[in-house]
């Protein structure tokens, strides 16, 4: 018997020039939500399920679809279309990469979810617990060295008391309120590995959201951020920079003075003649890399003169200023 022409695209909620891959993936994302097995004594579930069942058997053809379309725009007035035999009858090796045809609903979601038995009252579905995102904050120093932290992520899982059915003795469960699922409270250690950089994640498998039906976990995600520090500033990459005051005769003469790394003090030589603000490299003193490997040390030179000089710093200064020819303003790019 035919029956009133329906919208296939305004069932499963895509644009009439939907790829195959976006009516696919809108077709699976629409059968697991309507599912009578996940909707069990729901009739309207079930008669949109079948309903997004025959938009699918005829768009996912591209046969059908064409003689679909061909309808051009009568199709908003009502004309009469019989949709192909065997709404049921659909083939999954296409949709999951199988072979054959399933005829029950049990069969279809134990396709679907992937696991548990198929069949008869007892059949319960499977499927993989949702990915879990979190934050962790690090020292730079903690990021160069590698570290631990205790994570809490809050863990959804099925209710103990009805199995994750969301019932008892054909009652609302009392324990989850018919939800079918509880929450607890996991906490773990993550080991973090040297040269953890600002933004990056570390992916944590198997510590995400419970699975359903014996399920797998999902994984857990954890974003990092670092820190701001009080001495080094990160440049590009694995460098780092940190900024040392100097004296105008340790920039004038040259001198040995030391220098704060990410590992501890290290002796660095200034060189003659030196200017404020000068970079001096040092190779390999910056922060890990990941999978081995250090970023470099740039020390940046901030000339400083004495807060409260002596009167014979004073004097010296005086004889200094005295006797040189020196004129900054000139030397400098765009003096006068």
């Amino acid at each position: 018997m035919a029956v009133q022409f329906k919208d296939y695209y305004e069932t499963l909620g895509v644009p009439r020039d939907a790829t195959e891959d976006e009516i696919k993936q809108a077709y699976r994302r629409l059968a697991r939500k309507y599912h009578p097995d996940v909707n069990p004594g729901d009739k309207s579930a079930e008669e949109r399920f079948k309903e997004i069942n025959e938009a699918y058997e005829v768009l996912s053809d591209p046969e059908k679809r064409k003689k679909y379309d061909a309808l051009g725009a009568n199709w908003k007035a009502g004309a009469d279309f019989t949709p192909p035999p065997g709404t049921y009858a659909f083939d999954l090796g296409e949709l999951f990469g199988g072979g054959g045809r399933v005829g029950g609903f049990s069969d279809f979601f134990h396709i679907l979810f992937g696991g548990g038995p198929r069949g008869g009252t007892g059949f319960r579905f499977s499927a993989r617990g949702a990915d879990v995102e979190s934050e962790i904050t690090l020292t730079l120093e903690e990021a160069h060295r590698g570290a631990s932290r205790t994570v809490t992520v809050p863990l959804e899982e099925e209710c103990p008391a009805c199995g994750g059915t969301g019932t008892r003795e054909k009652n609302s469960c009392t324990a989850c309120g018919g939800s079918g699922t509880s929450m607890r409270i996991e906490r773990f250690t993550v080991n973090i590995p040297p040269g953890a950089r600002d933004g990056s994640v570390i992916r944590v498998p198997g510590r995400g959201g419970a699975g359903l039906g014996g399920g797998e976990r999902g994984d857990l995600y954890l974003h990092i951020r670092l820190l701001p520090h009080e001495t080094f500033r990160l440049r590009d990459g694995a460098d780092v920079e940190v900024e040392v005051p100097v004296a105008p005769w340790e920039a004038l003469l040259g001198a040995r003075i030391e220098v704060p790394t990410l590992d501890g003090v290290v002796e660095v030589r200034v060189p003659p003649n030196s200017q404020g603000g000068q970079m001096l490299r040092l190779r390999g003193k910056g922060m890990a890399k990941p999978g081995g490997g250090r970023g470099d040390q740039y020390v940046k030179l901030k000339i400083v003169v004495p807060p409260k000089p002596s009167d014979q710093e004073r004097e010296l200064f005086e004889k200094l200023a005295a006797v040189s020819d020196f004129r900054p303003r000139e030397a400098a790019p765009g003096g006068a």
